[in-house]
């Protein structure tokens, strides 16, 4: 299975790139794994929804542009469906189970996602009701999809 997580922005924080980098080692036994980013826009200070909404737009067009038609997209959202670890897991076994070769994960930048991009996607995940900066969202989700594939390959992994 190919695993695509595509982003918005580049991660500056040491901490958050060694937790990716970790990350991506222990799940090159289980899928391969790509981290694709796009640039993110300035928002300035004050900026009005318009404006917004035009950053949103920009960035947004950016992630379209790297999915292909076939992959199965999933966004990360505060209004997605949620999922306990055992059901996330499931969830990847049963889409890879049934054809799905590859699946792009979409991590917006701090503004989110436009709508362009919510439309594309097949499903919505949410992590929580909480609000989490995109970079830490990055490690919280490849920390759950390596949880999940050591779930369905009924290995140890601490709780």
């Amino acid at each position: 299975m190919k695993i695509r997580i595509l982003c918005v922005g580049k991660i500056k924080e040491k901490y958050f790139t060694d937790a990716i980098k970790e990350y991506q080692k222990r799940l090159s036994r289980y899928c391969t794994l790509e981290i694709d980013e796009v640039g993110d826009e300035k928002t300035p200070d004050g900026a009005s929804q318009r404006e917004e909404d035009l950053i949103r737009d920009k960035e947004g067009d950016r992630l379209l542009s790297k999915i292909r038609e076939g992959d199965y997209v999933v966004v990360t959202a505060i209004k997605g469906r949620t999922y306990t670890s055992e059901e996330l897991s499931a969830h990847l076994e049963d889409l890879m189970n049934h054809g799905r070769s590859a699946i792009d994960l979409v991590i917006g930048g701090s503004l989110g996602l436009s709508r362009a991009v919510i439309k594309r996607a097949d499903e919505s995940l949410s992590f929580s009701d909480l609000t989490f900066p995109h970079q830490l969202m990055r490690v919280l989700l490849l920390e759950q999809i390596y949880r999940s594939f050591k779930i369905m390959r009924h290995e140890p992994y601490h709780k």
